[in-house]
């Protein structure tokens, strides 16, 4: 296909590429070849860019796809030499011209002076400077909804029609589904790693608890009833009343401080607080036992399932332990209550606190910066019983911690 004089008052109608049938095969050709070539986002992206710039005869093409998070675009795939920034570009929605499309679902054409348009958000990198013109249209699929947005842009003025737009929005609906299934895909693919992670530590978490047991009991209460044996003894052999009320005496302390080591050893594994009072009274207990932040209860009575009330109440322990090591918090809520919702009861947990905040965006679940294995653990253990964990936060602005489970039926 020949290119558009580059000339600077050459003004040139991309509608005279619209996509023929011919073509369109020839783009689902190319993009089923790259494809094949592996389910990853940024190949098939890359591949894109290079069908888009020679398909439009602009002069350079980026492709920014949807994050996992689905709150900000990242640079996916762009025309040589701007490939050098894939995964280095990244714009939350609403944010720049990409942004706006993104969340309006609507596509931007810009002539001329980009800069004067408010939503224009300048890259130095990207070299935006040096492209006159450009057309940028969301990507689409069903029933995947929005993927992301694609951008072309023209050294030369260009006046861009409304075919062309149309022509463009074509092109993203066709890259849309492929890129939507590698989004899949690399999210399944974290999904499963976090989830090795997870059991990993888990696994090792056990081995560390077990060997712990194993020397509290060896070292204390296997100690102790050894030592009880010998008062107990000599006790029997002593003929002497007050020696004998002696050994009886210092056997009852032992008992005492071996049925204490016992419970200690036993609320590691279950809190007993749980079975004594329910998932209510062990939250409460648990706010009693962080004195550092004043925390305000709101907690349902209803019991739930153990294994329920489990994960909740270690999410709930993970979660103020968080608060106090990394928040700077004075004052927190913790809320408990049962919803009823169109698809029947709902356990909510909430943990929200005043403190410092953190970056969501550049600090997702499961970096260090962000409270590390703690906050992947307490999703995991969400997950593993049917629920979600979701976290909101900003710098300044405190943050909430929510944790949904979905209740069984109960039985008739």
């Amino acid at each position: 296909m020949k290119r558009p004089n580059g000339s600077p008052n050459a003004v040139h109608d991309l509608g005279q590429y619209q996509l023929s049938a011919d073509r369109e095969l020839a783009l689902l050709r190319e993009l089923i070849q790259a494809a094949s070539k592996g389910p990853g986002v940024e190949p098939l992206a890359a591949a894109a860019a290079r069908m888009i710039t020679a398909a439009t005869a602009a002069d350079v093409c980026f492709v920014h796809v949807l994050d996992d998070t689905d709150r900000s675009l990242t640079l996916a795939g762009a025309t040589p030499p701007f490939d050098a920034q894939v995964g280095k570009i990244r714009l939350p929605l609403g944010q720049g011209i990409s942004g706006w499309v993104a969340s309006h679902r609507e596509p931007v054409v810009i002539t001329e002076n980009k800069e004067a348009d408010p939503r224009y958000v300048p890259f130095q990198s990207l070299r935006g400077r040096d492209f006159t013109s450009m057309v940028s249209v969301p990507m689409e699929t069903d029933p995947g909804g929005l993927v992301g947005v694609l951008n072309v842009h023209t050294a030369a003025r260009r006046e861009f029609t409304d075919r062309d737009v149309e022509l463009l929005l074509t092109i993203g609906r066709l890259i849309a589904g492929a890129l939507h299934q590698a989004r899949l895909h690399r999210q399944l693919v974290a999904r499963e790693r976090a989830h090795e992670i997870f059991v990993e530590q888990v696994i090792e978490a056990q081995e560390i608890e077990r060997r712990r047991l194993a020397a509290d009991i060896h070292d204390g209460i296997s100690q102790r009833l050894v030592t009880l044996s010998y008062r107990l003894d000599a006790a029997a052999r002593a003929d002497d009343p007050a020696v004998v009320a002696e050994q009886l005496g210092k056997a009852r302390e032992l008992v005492d401080l071996t049925l204490q080591e016992a419970r200690a050893a036993i609320s590691g594994l279950r809190p007993p607080v749980l079975d004594d009072l329910g998932l209510a009274g062990g939250l409460a207990s648990l706010a009693r036992s962080i004195p550092q932040v004043a925390i305000e209860l709101d907690l349902a009575q209803r019991r739930l399932p153990d294994h329920i009330e489990l994960a909740l109440y270690r999410i709930a322990q993970e979660c103020l332990q968080n608060v106090v090591k990394h928040s700077q918090a004075a004052n927190a809520r913790l809320i408990y209550a049962v919803e009823r919702r169109d698809s029947g009861d709902v356990a909510r947990l909430e943990i929200i606190d005043d403190g410092v905040g953190f970056d969501t965006f550049e600090h997702p679940l499961g970096s260090d910066e962000s409270g590390g294995y703690g906050l992947l653990s307490m999703a995991e253990r969400a997950e593993i019983v049917g629920g979600r964990l979701n976290i909101r936060s900003r710098p300044g602005a405190g943050t909430t911690v929510t944790v949904t489970i979905p209740l069984p039926s109960s039985p008739a």
